[in-house]
């Protein structure tokens, strides 16, 4: 007997019902902000990630799904949404239209990682990406609508927010940091990176790399002065806007091409894993894949995990909506050919497939939780008319069949 693979798992209607709406929370919200949609490949060259996510992070080194195919190309599954859509930004020249410009995306995403509640090997993600603007307000919406998402749910979450500078700061910052983790009781891997990218150590998740990192430097003590005004300009647009947030010096997010604003949303209702998205500023990452300098600004929300949460929004109970056709033999074949139109005009329309007795067809109307029910036996059809049921009062009235699509048609909740 086949089985699923491990991290991975099949959605069910229900399920697949509860993604479908928080899918639809997130486009409508992306669209509100005037953002557009923009689908990448679920496979990319493996050089896209290593050069742009960073070969020292953890998805490069040890999560990436990467394969060869038959023609000894080295592909890998996407682990992230940005590399791809930079990618796009590029490859098509859309720098090359007005800007900013601004793209959602919604979908699968692939990380070998130890499966654990709210983590998967394939995993969705909802992100949005901004392009053209360095101004602080670009964060500001950005982080704005991350925000109003986990609100319209109903999920509690925490912003918590942090600069870790430009390029030219960040490199004496670097240079404090590997001058105090020398000779420390950190780990093998963040001994490794020390050389190649000490930043990641602040990321690690190790207990001593956590003990000997409370009395490093903070990257605030290294931020440059136009870096200090950037982030003093986010802080206060969030402040504008009501979005309360607290910043953690040592939020450095587990990708290499941020620079300036990093964010996350967390929760204190899972754990461990207490992180719900996150994004940030990465300026420098649109030229590193072969663009123009173009800056830019992203975040990516965690599906998976949200949907974890149970949010208030998809508890809501679905009013009743469609139509069910109740008919009997002889003329079953003929109401359903009267009745199939409806179905080009929207109508959400259901019939029996099973051969069931009259009583049990409108117990499969009910358990469908449809609005309405359209009775046509043979009488009906003799008389050239069909009785209407409203499933919510009981009452019924008769509907003339030559008009029947045009006023089932017209009904409140049927489409």
């Amino acid at each position: 007997m086949y089985q699923i693979p491990r991290g991975t798992r099949d959605f069910l209607p229900e399920q697949a019902e509860r993604f479908r709406r928080l899918e639809e929370i997130a486009v409508a919200l992306a669209c509100q902000y005037g953002y557009g949609e923009l689908r990448t490949p679920i496979f990319e060259h493996s050089e896209l990630f290593a050069r742009s996510v960073g070969e020292s992070t953890d998805i490069v080194e040890k999560e990436m799904y990467t394969f060869q195919d038959r023609g000894e190309r080295s592909l890998t599954l996407r682990p992230e949404g940005t590399a791809g859509v930079v990618r796009a930004f590029v490859e098509n020249k859309l720098y090359g239209g007005s800007l900013p410009a601004k793209y959602y995306y919604f979908g699968p995403m692939f990380r070998y990682e130890k499966p654990q509640a709210g983590r998967y090997r394939q995993l969705w993600q909802f992100g949005v990406e901004l392009f053209g603007s360095e101004a602080p307000r670009a964060d500001v919406e950005v982080i704005a609508l991350g925000w109003q998402y986990f609100q319209e749910l109903g999920v509690k979450a925490n912003l918590v927010i942090n600069s870790i500078g430009c390029r030219q700061c960040r490199g004496e910052y670097k240079k404090a940091l590997v001058a105090y983790l020398t000779g420390r009781n950190i780990c093998e891997l963040c001994s490794n990176r020390l050389e190649r990218n000490p930043l990641r150590v602040l990321d690690c998740k190790e207990e001593s790399c956590q003990k000997e990192l409370e009395e490093a430097p903070r990257i605030s003590q290294y931020l440059c002065p136009q870096c200090q005004e950037h982030f003093q300009k986010v802080k206060a647009g969030l402040s504008d806007i009501s979005i309360p947030f607290t910043q953690d010096e040592r939020l450095v997010r587990g990708l290499d091409y941020y620079n300036r604003t990093t964010f996350e949303y967390k929760t204190n209702e899972l754990g461990s894993q207490d992180a719900l998205g996150g994004g940030g500023r990465y300026d420098d990452l649109v030229e590193l894949v072969g663009g123009p300098a173009v800056p830019a600004v992203g975040l990516a929300l965690g599906i998976d995990r949200t949907e974890l949460m149970d949010p208030p929004a998809l508890k809501k109970a679905p009013g009743r909506r469609g139509v069910w056709l109740v008919t009997m033999e002889p003329v079953s074949d003929q109401a359903i050919a009267l009745v199939h139109p409806l179905r080009q005009q929207g109508v959400h329309l259901g019939y029996d497939l099973a051969g069931r007795s009259f009583k049990a067809q409108f117990k499969q109307a009910d358990r469908n939780n449809c609005r309405w029910t359209l009775i046509i036996g043979p009488d009906d059809l003799a008389q050239g008319q069909a009785v209407l049921r409203d499933m919510d009062t009981g009452e019924q009235r008769q509907l003339a069949l030559e008009s029947l699509v045009e006023m089932v048609s017209n009904l409140e909740g049927v489409k």
